[in-house]
């Protein structure tokens, strides 16, 4: 029957890796021994999935401070951390990658002569981000809360794309089901979960937003 199921579904080459992993047999050439095949299997769990491109928006502008810190003191809102890493399919972590960042403010607004909540972030030597800033509001175009994200890395697309936040009240708790509430949310992987910490008088929302890119 095995024979039978192998002739009619061939298997993956993930699973063809773990049967001769298990078996110890060597496939074509003594260098596909168990440590290879070891190798392989530790590069496809480390490979990565591409984040879903999102729409660039009609609020860009160009020449961001570098800086990590958005929210200013007296900004009204709730604090917000956003954090991730950035990576390419591969799972190769990209610290030469360039990260732009640009959100509304609590109340719905976008600085659009100045750059109040714009950030061309800082990267680390792992390829990781943080930036601190606030939850941004809704406004009337967009039904959904949201952060624009520009990413690039020599080598690889540039990806432009949006985070939203699980806790929006237009999901009515229930991301799964209601992610496409805003027409412009085209997949659920872009709503994340938010994690508040601190003072539970005065929480700061927690999100990490991975972002993945596809080679050029």
């Amino acid at each position: 029957m095995e024979a039978y199921r192998s002739r009619m579904s061939p298997l993956s080459r993930r699973e063809l890796l773990q049967r001769c992993a298990a078996s110890g047999v060597l496939l074509a050439t003594p260098v596909f021994g168990r440590g290879f095949v070891d190798v392989m299997l530790a590069a496809e769990q480390a490979a990565k999935h591409p984040t879903p491109p999102n729409e660039f928006g009609p609020f860009y502008r160009r020449g961001a401070p570098h800086t990590a810190t958005l929210r200013q003191q007296g900004d009204p809102g709730m604090p917000l951390v956003i954090s991730g890493v950035v990576y390419d399919l591969t799972g190769q972590a990209r610290p030469d990658a360039t990260i732009e960042l640009w959100h509304a403010d609590h109340h719905g607004h976008y600085d659009i002569e100045g750059y109040h909540f714009r950030s061309i972030l800082p990267i680390d030597g792992k390829g990781a981000y943080q930036v601190e800033t606030v939850m941004p509001g809704h406004y009337p175009d967009r039904v959904a809360q949201h952060v624009h994200y520009m990413v690039k890395a020599p080598g690889c697309k540039p990806l432009v794309t949006q985070l939203y936040f699980a806790t929006d009240p237009v999901f009515k708790g229930d991301p799964d089901k209601n992610f496409n509430a805003d027409p412009l949310v085209v997949t659920r992987e872009l709503v994340r979960p938010v994690l508040l910490t601190g003072d539970p008088g005065t929480p700061t929302a927690a999100v990490t937003f991975e972002l993945v890119l596809e080679k050029a």
